[in-house]
């Protein structure tokens, strides 16, 4: 289940686009740093589906004669082990090309022989291959204005219900899976397609990173946890680098010292982009801190964070803050000792990108800051500087209580207590993104399943025979979780 990710890998994300301009940008599916995006392309995972093309229409919510223009949306399948009537489980597709998250998903792979399951991966509109408009197009609102979380969850409920009536398994139960944005489109497709899937698995999903429902410093909070929790040491020094990188952009001669300290390939031409580097290897090093060695955003090692405060604790007490935080960063982009010098100004851009800033311009407004407390410098959050750069880029302005007001997520304890079902929502409290995620069971059949150790959807992961217990503890929960459901739905059909 080796790959690599464009960020989902994910990004996936770690601020939507929602921060001022001092935050870099993630997304809580994986992979949308353009540090990321060589690797992409220089490789495609290995994997057991093959792939098709659903004729899929553009606007599922209006009638206007464009609205029935059609696009091919990509998504991949294994029957290897399904028979008629048996379960469908469908992976509702993050923010970018689907193979990557097949390739990173290997948890359904390994459960479809015990149900029989034939596997089913959508990839999301707008991402990959599934594009409405050519690449050269979607710069702008007339084109992006068809890309939204409710459009690609309808995509997903015409395409499961037209796959079910052409293999003539209409009565085969549906269950989704997500991981990241991934998570949250499970989640709400469990809630607005009830008809179609009887249950979801929602991994690392923040469907509470919205509003004010989870502090806004929650998420950098938890990545400076992760390396204070390493080592207090290593925290301190990293929390210390950024005063020291800043002294570098007033020298003169700031950026060429910088350029070598960072083995940059070329001479930088802004303190920001060595800032960024930075960011991005501690927060993403953060969200994978797997117990296994893993090649998802990065080929990282086991306990990467360990690993990272590992290096910095062996410098020379002596040595700058600075040195040692880029040293440890470095792990994150070279762990392999294969780079010569780092592109800290890859500008190449790719729509997984322009799409994700879209939807963090329009729906997906995610607030963020950092603390006092936070091993980052303090950041605050500006919700007009974020509404004036979206209507800069886009032309468009943020409704930043849509998803809330479409989802829900307020109160949510008392709204899906009596209104919702069959929802696993999985969280592992190292991954950042776990703050804004559901941590306590809401009811008998919505069940939030947290693992202190975990990070970001690491469930979904290949089973390993290096796998901790209480991750082997974890899949098989969600197992018999979901083997009820079927139990109860399949006792359900024979009463009808």
């Amino acid at each position: 289940m080796a790959s690599s990710s464009f960020f989902l890998w994910l990004l996936l994300f770690a601020v939507a686009l929602a921060a001022v301009e001092s935050i870099p940008v993630f997304v809580p599916g994986a992979y949308k740093s353009s540090l990321l995006k060589k690797q992409v392309k220089s490789a495609k995972p290995e994997i057991p589906y093959e792939a098709h093309y659903f004729p899929q229409v553009l606007d599922h919510f209006t009638f206007r004669p464009r609205s029935y223009k059609i696009f091919y949306q990509k998504y991949l399948m294994n029957s290897q082990y399904w028979h008629e009537g048996a379960p469908i489980f469908v992976y509702t597709g993050n923010e970018g090309d689907i193979e990557w998250f097949a390739a990173n998903t290997g948890f359904m792979l390994d459960i479809a022989p015990k149900f029989r399951a034939l596997l089913v991966f959508i990839e999301h509109r707008f991402y990959g291959e599934s594009l409405p408009f050519h690449k050269k197009d979607l710069n702008s609102a007339k084109t992006l204005g068809y890309l939204s979380s409710q459009q690609a969850l309808a995509d997903y409920a015409v395409l499961i219900r037209s796959l079910k009536r052409n293999l003539s398994s209409e009565a085969s139960p549906v269950v989704v899976f997500g991981g990241s944005y991934g998570g949250m489109l499970a989640a709400w497709f469990r809630l607005k397609y009830p008809h179609v899937a009887i249950g979801a698995l929602a991994s690392s999903a923040p469907i509470l990173q919205f509003d004010d429902i989870t502090p806004w410093s929650s998420f950098y909070d938890a990545v400076s946890q992760d390396f204070k929790e390493a080592s207090l040491n290593c925290y301190e020094v990293i929390k210390g680098a950024w005063t020291e990188l800043d002294a570098f952009g007033k020298r003169k001669d700031g950026l060429e010292k910088l350029s070598k300290m960072f083995r940059a390939c070329k001479k930088l031409s802004s303190v920001d982009y060595a800032r960024n580097w930075l960011w991005s290897a501690f927060t993403y090093t953060a969200m994978v801190n797997y117990p296994m060695e893993a090649n998802f955003m990065k080929h990282l090692p086991a306990y990467p964070v360990e690993e990272m405060c590992k290096i910095i604790d062996g410098h020379s007490p002596r040595a700058t803050k600075l040195s040692r935080a880029v040293a440890a960063a470095s792990l994150y982009y070279n762990y392999s000792k294969t780079e010569k010098c780092f592109k800290l100004e890859d500008e190449d851009n790719d729509h997984g990108l322009q799409g994700w800033n879209w939807q963090a311009c329009t729906e997906m407004v995610m607030p963020m800051t950092c603390s006092n407390g936070s091993m980052f410098p303090p950041s605050p959050y500006s919700y007009k500087e974020f509404a004036d750069d979206c209507s800069r880029q886009f032309g468009v302005w943020p409704r930043e209580h849509w998803i809330t007001t479409e989802f829900g997520g307020m109160r949510i304890n008392l709204v899906l207590k009596r209104f919702g079902s069959n929802i696993i929502f999985s969280n592992g409290m190292q991954d950042p993104w776990s703050r804004g995620g559901v941590l306590k069971n809401i009811s008998s059949s919505i069940v939030a399943l947290v693992t202190q150790k975990g990070a970001h959807h690491v469930d979904f992961r290949s089973a390993t025979n290096k796998d901790p217990e209480w991750l082997i503890d974890q899949r098989r929960q969600e197992v018999e979780i979901i083997q009820k459901w079927l139990q109860e739905y399949y006792a359900d059909s024979k009463q009808d």
